[in-house]
């Protein structure tokens, strides 16, 4: 009876059973580790130390560990008066201005945007030279990187006036454009045309030299006048 109640009271006494592994703890046995100098270096350790950025710290703002040259110099002020400020020389014949109308103005008003003609047609055009249809060419080119530029800043303004009046004249000098071309192709094919009959022509000499002649007719002036039939004569009066 003596030894079943000491069982009890050990039982009652030993500690749950959730806590065996606490009672008992797991020795980890050491590695091999070796004291040469060449295997016991830290290589990880040594390469984050080498870092130049190690101790900077932007969330506790402990700065740079060495100075650097923008150190040595004070910040620019800024010069709040526009009076004292230095003027910069622009030249008023820059590249740029074409961007611009000719009161330099970012924007144009929506009346000043649609104040515009008709566009050039084709019957106009086919009058024109060649110098006159490259300069009209190279102004439809300038009035629409014009009219990108000031839809681009509308945009980035967020305006919201003005579109549509650009889109108008956009539209103005594509047609424009689109006679220019229609004008230009005609001359293409009429010389084309004109060179297929000049190989064709024995009288024509395509190759001749710049400044000589290159239509060589073989009959001349006066032989081309005389008729080909018998003209009779009067008999002259005595």
């Amino acid at each position: 009876m003596a030894n079943s109640r000491v069982g009890v009271t050990a039982i009652k006494n030993c500690p749950p059973i959730f806590l065996a592994p606490a009672l008992f703890p797991y020795r980890q046995t050491p590695k091999f580790f070796s004291t040469s100098s060449p295997v016991s270096q830290r290589t990880t350790r040594r390469k984050h130390a080498r870092h130049p950025n190690r101790g900077v710290s932007a969330l506790r703002r402990t700065g740079l560990r060495y100075p650097v040259e923008m150190d040595k110099f004070p910040l620019p002020t800024p010069v709040l008066d526009p009076e004292k400020r230095s003027k910069v020389a622009v030249d008023e014949k820059h590249g740029l201005w074409g961007f611009f109308r000719l009161d330099k103005k970012a924007l144009s008003t929506p009346e000043e945007t649609a104040a515009f003609g008709r566009p050039w047609v084709v019957e106009e055009l086919r009058h024109k030279s060649w110098e006159d249809l490259h300069s009209l060419w190279w102004t439809c080119c300038k009035e629409r990187n014009l009219l990108a530029t000031q839809a681009y800043e509308r945009e980035r303004l967020k305006a919201g006036y003005g579109d549509a009046e650009i889109m108008d004249r956009n539209r103005a000098v594509r047609q424009t454009q689109k006679a220019i071309k229609h004008a230009l192709t005609e001359r293409y094919y009429a010389f084309e045309d004109a060179r297929r009959v000049a190989v064709a022509d024995p009288e024509v000499d395509l190759e001749a030299e710049p400044g000589t002649q290159a239509y060589m007719p073989v009959y001349s002036d006066e032989a081309a006048l005389e008729p080909d039939y018998p003209v009779a004569r009067r008999a002259s009066s005595p």
